[in-house]
């Protein structure tokens, strides 16, 4: 079209230009001109003011306006000296409109048509428009909707604008009805049938979409068909010939594939060749390939791998290593031959990085293994990439290495990162099943402005527990790695309000810690710490905590006001009409004395009457951990173990030590598949003076982190009810003021029972023993699942105690065949807020006493 414009416009200007001279040009007059600019006309007209217009120049010049884009029509004229353009202007695009389509976005159709040029507000192209229709029905039939169909309109509208209709008709997705492979004999179709990506329709294709026919996947289905052949031996196999055909209605689709399988060819020998730089001996301990094996394609390129990595890592970057198969018909055997390339000893010139929005160059630099100016190993430059996605700041870490442009033995590595949430600040108000409501100011982040220390403020308040904190860490407080921090807080926490034995605790204290490396994957860890902590038993509290019966808190139990005198009928009339009696008072209680405030009843001690309920402990904690993770957070492969001693110091208050052992394993399964294994195993006892592990130090079970399914904490021994009995109060000298109390004396002679508090709260064990089996898969229709992380799982666990009360429930020693044990599906989600974390579980075994929970969750609480 603009060819045949061009000649006809050559014809028109032809006789002007026989009848004119050519003339030398005064000035340029543009006419027509309405949106574009006269500088944008003048930067491409090839002539200028002064210059002289012939019959080559005014073929130029229109030429390169046409070349513009933005005019229909041009026409030059001449008046007097003056060059004159008229200019008529392509229609501009008023408005775009699309009917039809729902598999493709309406934004994404229009995101399309505004990469090639075709927007609201931009000049309109016929010739861009066909294009793009032809583009859009490409994409159709890439979703395998062959019978899909664009039409478009152009509606003219005023002052040379057009609007442009789109008519989508995307019809049906062409199902694949049938793949049927031709010359198997060896395998069958079931068995080559899994290979392939592309299925024919079955139940879940609705979700997965396997049954729309793709080049793209079916390219990728008859690589992994000649692997499958080549890596069992079948060095001749060859695909004859592909058809895929559609039904004259477009809707389904035919596949037919025809193979020859060839014979078996064995290995008849494994050899070297080229310029082994290292020692052949070291290579040839890296052949998967053996003299006698049948043959397989995936074990001669996996030792080409193999052997490019181990030449990588003397810094032979670019090396080459081909693995070469020769075939002999005959005998139907290979030999094997490895050439090595490894050119020249590469040096790395810089390190770079890219992505790091928040994180400074140099917390990423002090990662490195491999150094600048140092030979290039590919060993080192691998390690540092997985020591920065061990730090847990970044969703992804890459890395490449390019080489210097103009040399032969230089690279460049660059690692891009990209950043994720690594705390929270601000205020915050969060939920978590078993605390509730959780309000609170908190600055807390493991990457404190960027730098990878650790720093943390926290102000928070629950039903369960108070807190105020401070606690910082500089995990490079030396250049070699050694790590320091320090700690400060406050804490209340009433541990009735999370399943566990009525009791509360105020403590404040402090501790300083160290870790030191003492290898790429290990650390150990020393702290040294001090606590304050008291302890209110209140009315109800176990009898493993403090003896039992004892009197009523006067303060909060006031059950009446009487006088001396109606104290000793309420006694006589309880008596069965008999007066009180000091003879017939069970000799295991003190004398009775309706005036004496201070009755005693002896009973077995608890662990408070034993040892006080205020204590100055000082503590000793060293800890070695291993971690082959290959992330910081929700890891998905490697292994993670960790083994710490918590002692408290001979002579402190209280003597006791924690043994804590955590382990992690992950194993990859499928390609989107992982089979993650966790244990969590403990073991406490107190020592010296202390008559007992202290029972605020017990290990609990339950809830998440430990076994779903089951409420938090209560799993595992359970407390010994308190008995609580009447008391009567009165105004003995009349002044309106209690101060006297008598304790009901029942007809048995002893204090009688008016509560016997029967709702028994787990009370934990000084022995935990946890395990889990999960399998992560990612979540469908979820793009990005760098942060999240789904699993089916099996938990087990629960505390024993090696000492047992004789009025416990649910307490045993170490016994497998009590552990409780549950099945369910969890997520994990990484928010700017915290981690949302969610479960739902049923148990599959339970002991007597557990307390089932089938949902179970936390937002915004792992601070």
């Amino acid at each position: 079209m603009t060819r045949l414009r061009l000649l006809l416009l050559s014809l028109l200007v032809f006789p002007l230009v026989v009848w004119a001279e050519s003339f030398r040009i005064s000035d340029i007059r543009l006419e027509g001109l309405q949106r574009v600019s006269a500088g944008t006309v003048f930067a491409a007209l090839p002539v200028q003011i002064g210059e002289t217009m012939d019959t080559v120049a005014i073929r130029n010049a229109t030429r390169s306006l046409f070349g513009t884009g933005y005019f229909a029509d041009i026409q030059i004229g001449r008046d007097g000296d003056v060059l004159v353009i008229h200019l008529k202007e392509r229609p501009a695009i008023s408005e775009i409109e699309i009917e039809g389509n729902k598999a493709i976005k309406t934004e994404d159709l229009l995101q399309g048509m505004q990469d090639n040029g075709l927007a609201e507000g931009q000049i309109f192209k016929q010739a861009t428009l066909e294009g793009l229709t032809q583009g859009l029905e490409r994409q159709y039939v890439g979703q395998g909707r062959y019978s899909a169909s664009v039409e478009t309109e152009v509606i003219d509208l005023p002052q040379n604008q057009v609007k442009l209709l789109v008519k989508v008709d995307e019809g049906e997705v062409a199902a694949i009805k049938h793949i049927n492979i031709v010359g198997n004999t060896v395998f069958s179709d079931e068995e080559l049938g899994d290979l392939f990506e592309l299925k024919t329709t079955g139940w879940l294709s609705w979700l997965n979409s396997n049954d729309r026919y793709s080049r793209e996947k079916l390219t990728g289905d008859l690589e992994r068909l000649e692997s499958w052949y080549l890596d069992r031996g079948y060095l001749t196999f060859n695909i004859d010939s592909t058809q895929v055909s559609l039904s004259p209605d477009k809707e389904t689709v035919y596949i037919t594939i025809n193979i020859t399988e060839g014979d078996v060819y064995t290995v008849s020998s494994v050899e070297l060749a080229g310029d082994p730089v290292v020692p052949e001996e070291e290579l040839k301990n890296l052949f998967l390939l053996k003299e006698g094996q049948t043959f397989s394609q995936v074990l001669m390129t996996t030792t080409s791998d193999y052997m490019t990595r181990r030449l990588g890592n003397e810094g032979y970057t670019f090396a080459d290593v081909q693995g070469i198969p020769e075939r002999n018909d005959d005998d139907k055997t290979v030999k094997v031959t490895f050439f090595m390339d490894p050119g020249k000893r590469a040096y790395v010139r810089r390190i770079e990085y890219r992505g790091n929005t928040k994180t400074s160059d140099e917390v990423l630099r002090r990662e490195m293994r491999q150094m600048e100016g140092g030979s290039a190993s590919t060993a080192r430059i691998e390690t540092s990439k997985v020591r920065l996605e061990r730090l847990g700041f970044f969703k992804e870490v890459n890395v490449d290495t390019k080489e210097v442009p103009g040399t032969s033995d230089q690279v460049d590595v660059e690692y891009t990162v990209e950043e994720q949430p690594s705390g929270s600040i601000g205020a915050s108000v969060g939920f978590a099943q078993g605390t509730g409501l959780v309000l609170g100011a908190n600055i807390q982040q493991s990457n404190w402005f960027g730098t990878g220390k650790a720093v943390g403020f926290n102000v928070s308040t629950s039903s369960y527990q108070t807190v105020y904190s401070f606690n910082y860490t500089d995990p490079y407080f030396t250049p070699d790695g050694v790590s320091r921090g320090f700690n400060v807080f406050y804490r209340a926490r009433d541990f009735e309000e999370v399943n566990v034995a009525s009791y509360t605790t105020d403590s404040y204290g402090g501790s300083v810690n160290f870790g030191y490396p003492i290898s790429e994957i290990e650390r150990l860890g020393f702290s040294f710490g001090y606590t304050n902590i008291s302890i209110e038993t209140g009315a109800v509290a176990a009898q493993e905590i403090i003896s039992s019966p004892r009197p009523f808190d006067e303060s909060a139990y006031l059950d009446r006001y009487i006088t001396e005198a109606q104290a000793d009928a309420i006694i006589t009339e309880i008596n069965g009409g008999t007066p009180y009696d000091p003879a017939i008072v069970s000799p295991s209680y003190t004398s009775f004395d309706p005036n004496n405030t201070n009755v005693l009843v002896e009973s077995p001690d608890g662990w408070v009457d034993a040892n006080g309920n205020e204590f100055d402990i000082f503590t000793f904690n060293i800890s070695w951990s291993q971690s082959t993770l290959n992330r910081g957070r929700l890891a998905t492969r490697g292994a993670s173990q960790g083994l710490s001693l918590e002692l408290s110091l001979p002579g402190t208050d209280l003597e006791y030590y924690k043994l804590t052992y955590t382990g992690q394993y992950f194993q990859p399964l499928t390609e989107s598949l992982t089979l993650r294994l966790r244990t969590k195993l403990g073991y406490a006892d107190s020592y010296g003076n202390t008559t007992e592990l202290p029972f605020f130090e017990n290990f609990y079970a339950g809830g998440f982190g430990s076994v779903r399914g089951f409420k938090r904490n209560t799993l595992g021994p359970q407390a010994t009810p308190a008995v609580l009995y009447d008391t009567v109060l009165f105004d003995r000298d009349g002044d309106g003021d209690l101060d006297s109390r008598v304790y009901v004396i029942g007809p048995d002679g002893k204090l009688k029972t008016v509560d016997y508090n029967d709702d028994e709260d787990p009370f934990g064990g000084n022995i935990l023993i946890e395990g889990s089996m999960e399998i992560l898969f990612p979540l469908p229709f979820v793009k990005d699942q760098r942060s999240l992380q789904s699993a089916f799982f099996v938990d087990a666990g629960n505390v024993f105690d090696t000492d047992c009360g004789a009025g416990q429930r649910n307490c045993y020693d170490v016994d497998l065949s009590q552990l409780s044990v549950s099945a369910g599906l969890g997520l994990t989600w990484i928010t700017g807020f915290g981690p949302l974390t969610f479960s739902i579980a049923k148990a599959i075994r339970e002991n007597e006493y557990d307390d089932r929970e089938f949902f179970q969750f936390s937002l915004g609480t792992a601070f």
